[in-house]
């Protein structure tokens, strides 16, 4: 009885670790831009949807190729928060990040980080991405989207499953209407950085993943 317990607390030890990066999800892009390449230059969100600080370190991210081969490394940043939520800025260096912050109203409390590289501009037309883990591993549900209205970020929620919730899958940004956040605009551009909807109550994603262990186990 001893062994299957010590047993069932390494499965269970394992699951969560594993439970980490797979708690990241991509919240917001902005693929259309009105302010132009510079401070509005394409960007994404990414939340932390689990109960403990994540590390950065490795992460990468590419478009609707969704190849590890051609992605790139987000760069700035080393950790992400427990329910905190992150930007990445294309621009070479972080070049840009103290003037977007300036466009959106300085966004205090918010970390930026960067990317940069041929290829992994988000068309207007529509487009999508994914992100990798620095072994190549997809850590994240792919997100796609269509035709961007100029000026207007897409956002996605997620159940407490880590899936895209129908509801919110590729919505379009407008002020007032991204489900509880506050969305807003700055120069012509609508978003709503820095939040994300339906976090999950802390643990919830790691408690879910234990609960199908156990039901395995019990079959």
């Amino acid at each position: 009885m001893h062994m299957k317990s010590y047993g069932l607390c390494a499965i269970l030890s394992i699951a969560l670790a594993g439970t980490a990066s797979a708690s990241l999800r991509i919240t917001e892009v902005m693929s259309s831009s009105n302010g132009g390449g510079s401070p509005t230059a394409d960007w994404f969100e990414v939340t932390n949807y689990g109960s403990s600080s994540i590390s950065l370190a490795g992460l990468r991210m590419d478009d609707n190729s969704f190849s590890f081969g051609v992605s790139r490394e987000l760069l700035g940043l080393t950790s992400i928060g427990a329910g905190e939520t992150v930007i990445f800025l294309e621009t070479a260096g972080g070049a840009a990040i103290d003037s977007f912050r300036t466009f959106w109203g300085g966004l205090a409390g918010v970390q930026i980080g960067y990317y940069s590289g041929s290829g992994v501009s988000f068309a207007s037309g529509g487009d999508g991405m994914v992100l990798f883990n620095a072994a190549g591993t997809e850590i994240s549900a792919r997100v796609n989207f269509g035709a961007a209205t100029s000026g207007s970020s897409f956002f996605w929620g997620y159940d407490a499953l880590g899936n895209i919730d129908p509801a919110f899958d590729a919505v379009v940004s407008t002020v007032g209407t991204i489900g509880t956040q506050v969305g807003f605009s700055s120069s012509g551009d609508t978003g709503s950085l820095g939040t994300a909807l339906g976090i999950p109550a802390p643990g919830a994603l790691a408690l879910l993943g234990l609960a199908g262990l156990a039901a395995r186990r019990r079959r």
